[in-house]
C-alpha cells in the first residue's frame, strides 16, 4: 500500500520548514485563544493540501534542486488555513462532537467560541497573505472561499429536501472539496513560476483528484472498517445523499425511491433505519458503483501527469492518486 511518508519524500525537508513557517506566523495573545489555536493547528490531519502545493511547486520548478521556497510555503499556508477554518465551521454546523478521533473544537469550547476561532484563523491568514505582497497567489487562492460556502449551502438545501441529482452531487463536491485541492495544485505551479498552461493543467489535475478524494470519503462513511475518526454512517444520520446512495436511487422506480428516502428521513433518530439503509446501499451495489466513478476520476488525474517528464515529484503525485483510492481514513 502507498503511504503518505513515501509520497512526501521529495518534499520532506520543505514540509518540515513549512511547519516552522506556520508556527512562526500563528501566535495569539491571551491564554484561551492561544490554547484553542494550538489545539486546532495540532490536529491538521494528513496535510494533503500543503503536500500537494509543495509537490506541484517542485514538479514545475525550473530546477529540481532549489527547494520550494517561501512563496510556495505561503501558498501552502493559505490553502491549509482555509481548509482548517472550513472544518471548524463545518463541525459547528453539523454539531459534530469529534474530528479525527478527537473532540472537535466546538465540543471542547462551545460553538460560539469555535466560530470565533475560525474567524480569527481566516482573518490572520488574509493578513499574512496581504502583508506578503504576493497578490497573485492571494487572489488565486482566496477566491475559493466563496466556492466552499456555495457548496455547503447547496448541500444543506438538498439535504433538507431529501433531493439530489448526479449533477447536483458533482457540483457540491466540486465546490466543497475539489475546488481547494485544485487550487492547491495550481498555486504550487504558480508559486514556482510555471506558465499559464501548466498552472491550468495542474488545476484540472487537482480538481479530478479532489473529486475522487471526496467520493472516497463518501464511500468510507458507509464502510464499517474505516478509521475516519467520525461515527460510521454519519452522512445518513445528517440526511445527506452521497454517491453510494444516489447510485442506488438512480436505479429505483418512483415507489422504491420514495421508500428509501423515507428511510433516510428517519435516520437522524433511528439507528435501525441507519443499519437498514446502509445494508441496502451495500447489497444493491451503491458502494461499488461509487468506487468505479472514483477510479475514473483518478485515472483522469494520473493521465494529466503524463504531460511532465518522469521525476521524483511526478511519481509522488501519481502515488498520491493511488493513495486516495486505497486510504481507509
Amino acid at each position: 500500500m502507498v503511504t503518505l511518508e513515501t509520497i512526501r519524500k521529495p518534499v520532506a525537508e520543505d514540509l518540515e520548514a513549512f511547519d516552522g513557517f506556520v508556527a512562526q506566523q500563528f501566535n495569539a495573545e491571551g491564554e484561551l485563544l492561544s490554547d484553542m489555536l494550538r489545539y486546532a493547528l495540532s490536529s491538521r490531519g494528513k496535510g494533503i493540501r500543503p503536500t500537494l502545493v509543495l509537490l506541484s511547486a517542485l514538479l514545475n520548478a525550473p530546477s529540481p534542486d532549489g527547494g520550494a521556497g517561501r512563496r510556495a510555503y505561503l501558498a501552502a499556508l493559505l490553502v491549509e488555513m482555509i481548509h482548517i477554518t472550513s472544518l471548524i465551521h463545518d463541525d459547528v454546523i453539523d454539531e459534530a462532537d469529534t474530528r479525527r478521533g478527537k473532540p472537535s473544537v466546538n465540543a471542547r469550547w462551545q460553538s460560539h467560541k469555535a466560530v470565533l476561532l475560525g474567524d480569527y484563523i481566516l482573518a490572520r491568514t488574509m493578513s499574512i497573505g496581504m502583508t506578503s505582497g504576493q497578490y497573485d497567489l492571494v487572489t488565486h487562492i482566496c477566491g475559493t472561499m466563496a466556492t466552499l460556502c456555495e457548496g455547503e449551502m447547496l448541500q444543506s438545501d438538498r439535504a433538507s429536501h431529501r433531493a439530489m441529482t448526479r449533477s447536483d452531487y458533482f457540483d457540491i463536491i466540486r465546490k466543497k472539496t475539489a475546488s481547494l485541492i485544485a487550487v492547491s495544485a495550481s498555486a504550487g505551479a504558480m508559486a514556482a513560476g510555471a506558465p499559464r498552461e501548466r498552472t491550468t493543467l495542474m488545476h484540472h489535475f487537482g480538481e479530478a483528484l479532489g473529486m475522487a478524494f471526496q467520493i472516497q470519503d463518501d464511500i468510507l462513511d458507509y464502510t464499517r472498517t474505516a478509521r475516519t475518526g467520525k461515527p460510521a454512517n454519519n452522512d445518513l444520520r445528517e440526511g445527506k445523499i452521497t454517491l453510494p446512495l444516489l447510485a442506488v436511487l438512480e436505479r429505483c422506480d418512483a415507489a422504491r425511491s420514495a421508500e428509501l428516502l423515507d428511510l433516510l428521513g428517519r435516520c437522524a433518530a433511528d439507528d435501525g433505519a441507519v443499519e437498514r439503509l446502509q445494508a441496502i446501499v451495500e447489497e444493491e451495489g451503491g458502494i461499488d458503483a461509487a468506487a468505479q466513478v472514483m477510479h475514473d476520476f483518478l485515472a483522469r488525474a494520473a493521465g494529466m501527469l503524463a504531460e511532465y517528464a518522469p521525476s521524483e515529484s511526478q511519481r509522488s503525485l501519481i502515488a498520491l492518486c493511488a493513495y486516495v483510492a486505497e486510504r481507509d481514513r
